[in-house]
C-alpha cells in the first residue's frame, strides 16, 4: 500500500532524506522555538528538509550530522537556523527572525556583550526587534566614533539601550563630532550617556553656542566642556539659566573666571550661587568689590556650602574671638582659609597660639601676616619647623615661639635648614641666631643664595664684622644692588668707610637723595 506524505496547504517540500528520518526526527533548535521541538513539528509547512548552521569549536573542517547538509560556521552560539527547502516562495517568518537575530548577535558580540545579555536586552526592549540591523549598526558606529571603547560602549547600551534607539543621540553625535570637532573626551560623553536621558541632549548646540556668544573663546572651549559636568551645567539647565548665570558671574571676571573654575557652571544660580555670595557680602559689611574679590583671588569658594562658610566664621568668632571684620580681613587677605579642616587644622592651630599666650589681638596680627599657618601640614612642614626653632633657643608656650613660627610659614622646610647652616657657617651661634630672629623674625625666611650674597657682601666688599647683624639684622632684608651697593658707594665717596649700616639703609629714598645733594653742594 503506498503512503501518501502529502500535507494540504503549502506545497509539498523536496524529500532530502529518508522517510524513516522524516518520520523520527532527530531534536533540533530554532530561534524561540524549545529544544524538543522536531522537523515533524513543521510538516504542516512543508519543511522535510532541514539544514543545521552552527559554530563549532573544531578545526573548522564540514562535519556532517545525520546525512543533512553541511555545516557552516557561523557565530558560536547555541542558537540553530532551520531551512526550508521548500518550494514555496513565501518567507518563514521563524526563519526571518531567525537570521536577523544572529545578526545583531554578531553585532552585539564585537561588543563582548554574550547572547544571553543580547536576549535580556532585547525582551526588555521590543522596539530593538523591530529596527532594521544597519539602523542599529550605524548608531553602534557612531557612537564608537567618538572615541568610546568598544567593552565600555557595550555596558551603556547595556544599561541604556535608549542609546540605540533615540533619535536626539544622531544630532548630538553630529555636533559633537563636526563642530566641536571630537574634542570632548571619551570618558567625559560616557558619564553623560550614563546619566542623562537623551531627551535632554535636545538643545545641547544652541547651549554651548550660547558660551562663545557671551566670550568664551573657540579655543579655550574644549577645556571647559571637559571640565564641567555637561548634564548639570547643560543638558539639564535651560539656555536662560545659563545666561543668568554668566552675566552673574561677570562680576568675579565673567570668562575669565568661568575659564579658570569651568564647574561654577554645575552649580544652580538661585539656590547655590546666589546665597554663598551673599552671605560674604554681609560679612564684609555690604562691600561688593571687596566680596568679588574674595572669589575672584580663589574660584573655588563659590563651591562651598553657606553651612561651610558659616561654620568657619562661627569658629573663628567664638573660639579665637575676632570680630566679623577682622574675619572678612583674613579671608580677603587669604580665602583657603575656608579650605582648611576646622576640627583639623583650625581648631589646633588657634588653640597653639592660645597656649603661647596671644590674645584675641594677637591672634588677629598674627594671621594677617602669616595665614599659612592655618592651613600648611603639621607632620611634613610645621612640626619640623618647630622642633628646629626649639633647637635654636627658643622656649615653648611662648610669644617669640608663635612670632618666629609666623615668619617661617612661607618658607620650605629646606630653605629654612639652609638658611640657619648659613648663619653657623658664618661664625653666629644659635644664641646670635635667636637675638637677631627675635628682633627680625624675617631674618629666618630668606632665600639662601640671596643671603650667602648680603654677607659676603658685608664682611669682603664692606669691611664689616658679621656681628654687626645682631644690631641691625634688617641689614639682610635689603636688595643688593639696588639699595646696599647703591648707597654704600655713594656715601663712601664722601664719608668713607666709617658709616653706620643703620642710617645708610633706614631712610628714605627722598632723603637719602636729599642728603647727597646737600653733601655734593658743601663739597662744591
Amino acid at each position: 500500500m503506498a503512503t501518501n506524505f502529502s500535507s494540504p496547504g503549502p506545497p509539498p517540500c523536496s524529500i532530502s532524506y529518508s522517510i524513516s528520518r522524516v518520520l523520527n526526527p532527530p531534536s533540533i533548535i530554532l530561534l524561540g522555538v524549545p529544544a524538543a521541538a522536531s522537523a515533524g513539528t513543521f510538516h504542516h509547512r512543508g519543511i522535510l528538509s532541514v539544514e543545521i548552521f552552527s559554530k563549532t569549536r573544531n578545526d573548522g573542517q564540514t562535519q556532517k550530522w545525520g546525512g543533512l547538509a553541511p555545516l557552516y560556521l557561523l557565530q558560536q552560539s547555541n542558537r540553530t537556523l532551520v531551512q526550508c527547502n521548500s518550494t514555496s516562495t513565501g518567507n518563514s517568518p521563524i526563519t526571518t527572525v531567525a537570521f536577523k537575530d544572529m545578526k545583531l548577535l554578531s553585532l552585539f558580540q564585537e561588543l563582548k556583550v554574550d547572547e544571553r545579555e543580547m536576549d535580556l536586552l532585547l525582551d526588555n526592549n521590543p522596539g530593538l526587534r523591530t529596527r532594521p540591523v544597519n539602523s542599529i549598526r550605524n548608531r553602534i558606529q557612531s557612537l564608537e566614533k567618538l572615541g568610546i571603547n568598544s567593552i565600555r560602549l557595550g555596558r551603556l547600551i547595556l544599561k541604556h539601550p535608549d542609546l540605540l534607539t533615540a533619535k536626539q543621540v544622531d544630532s548630538f553625535v553630529h555636533f559633537v563630532m563636526v563642530d566641536l570637532e571630537s574634542k570632548i573626551e571619551p570618558l567625559q560623553l560616557e558619564r553623560l550617556f550614563n546619566t542623562t536621558d537623551p531627551r535632554f541632549f535636545v538643545g545641547f548646540e544652541g547651549k554651548v553656542k550660547l558660551l562663545l556668544h557671551h566670550g568664551i573663546p573657540q579655543e579655550k572651549l574644549a577645556h571647559v566642556l571637559n571640565k564641567v559636568n555637561l548634564a548639570k551645567a547643560l543638558c539639564h539647565k535651560s539656555a536662560k539659566e545659563i545666561e543668568r548665570t554668566i552675566i552673574f558671574l561677570n562680576r568675579f571676571g565673567g570668562v575669565d573666571f568661568i575659564i579658570r573654575r569651568p564647574v561654577i557652571l554645575n552649580y544652580d544660580l538661585d539656590d547655590q550661587l546666589i546665597p554663598r555670595f551673599m552671605y560674604l557680602y554681609e560679612l564684609s559689611g555690604r562691600d561688593e568689590e571687596a566680596t568679588a574679590s574674595v572669589f575672584r583671588k580663589v574660584p573655588g569658594i563659590l563651591t562651598y556650602t553657606v553651612e561651610h562658610l558659616k561654620d568657619h566664621v562661627e569658629f573663628l568668632r567664638s573660639f579665637a574671638g575676632l570680630t566679623d571684620q577682622e574675619i572678612f580681613r583674613i579671608v580677603l587677605l587669604y580665602p583657603n582659609v575656608f579650605s582648611a579642616s576646622r576640627k583639623r587644622k583650625l581648631h589646633p592651630r588657634i588653640d597653639f597660639l592660645k597656649e603661647c599666650g596671644m590674645s584675641s589681638n594677637d591672634i588677629f596680627k598674627f594671621l594677617i601676616k602669616a595665614p599659612l599657618f592655618l592651613t600648611l601640614s603639621f607632620e611634613e612642614n610645621l612640626a619640623y619647623k618647630l622642633v628646629f626653632l626649639v633647637k635654636i633657643g627658643y622656649k615653648s608656650r611662648t610669644k617669640d615661639l608663635a612670632r618666629a613660627m609666623g615668619a617661617i610659614t612661607r618658607t620650605s622646610c629646606k630653605n629654612f635648614q639652609l638658611v640657619i647652616g648659613l648663619y653657623l657657617h658664618y661664625g653666629l651661634s644659635c644664641d646670635d641666631i635667636l637675638i637677631m630672629s627675635r628682633r627680625h623674625p624675617q631674618v629666618l625666611q630668606h632665600n639662601p643664595e640671596s643671603l650667602e650674597e648680603k654677607m659676603d657682601y658685608l664682611i669682603e666688599d664692606m669691611g664689616r664684622e658679621v656681628r654687626e647683624l645682631l644690631g641691625f639684622p634688617a641689614f639682610l632684608g635689603y636688595k643688593l644692588d639696588s639699595r646696599i651697593k647703591f648707597r654704600y658707594e655713594e656715601r663712601k665717596k664722601i664719608l668713607g668707610e666709617g658709616m653706620s649700616i643703620n642710617k645708610l639703609l633706614c631712610v628714605s629714598a627722598e632723603k637719602f637723595r636729599l642728603k647727597k645733594n646737600k653733601k655734593n653742594s658743601l663739597l662744591l
